[in-house]
């Protein structure tokens, strides 16, 4: 049997490259909503995939009566909604709400909220609001 003999902990071997929550939110990847989410009895630091963010937050062109704090307030408080009826002792939860995209009725929206590490350094944990395919 053969053994590691590198000084570094890990079976793998040293880390090739990564990617922290601090410089996807630098580069826009993701959004972090953590006030509006503490206001909404969340405690946990929330960050939304910037494809969440564009397509249910930001609101599109032509769209009456609607406001981007009003749409992200509509996400938080379904993200708290959904964390409170969850059965599951996993790590992700679905998250569905209305929202409309146009000046007519609003349609059924599915996201997938994750809870996890905060950064590679901080394991103190934080939510991560996507889509479900994203992950």
């Amino acid at each position: 049997m053969k053994t590691n003999t590198q000084t570094n902990d890990s079976p793998f071997g040293p880390v090739i490259y990564s990617y922290t929550r601090s410089q996807a939110v630098a580069d826009g990847v993701q959004v972090e909503v953590t006030k509006t989410a503490r206001e909404a009895g969340i405690s946990f630091p929330v960050f939304l995939t910037r494809t969440v963010f564009d397509a249910y937050v930001a609101v599109p062109p032509d769209v009456q009566g609607q406001d981007e704090a009003g749409r992200l307030w509509d996400v938080v408080w379904m993200l708290r909604f959904a964390i409170l009826r969850s059965r599951s002792h996993g790590d992700r939860v679905p998250v569905a709400l209305y929202v409309r995209n146009d000046n007519t009725r609003a349609k059924l929206v599915k996201l997938i909220a994750q809870c996890g590490p905060l950064n590679m350094d901080d394991p103190s944990p934080a939510i991560t609001v996507m889509m479900p395919d994203e992950d």
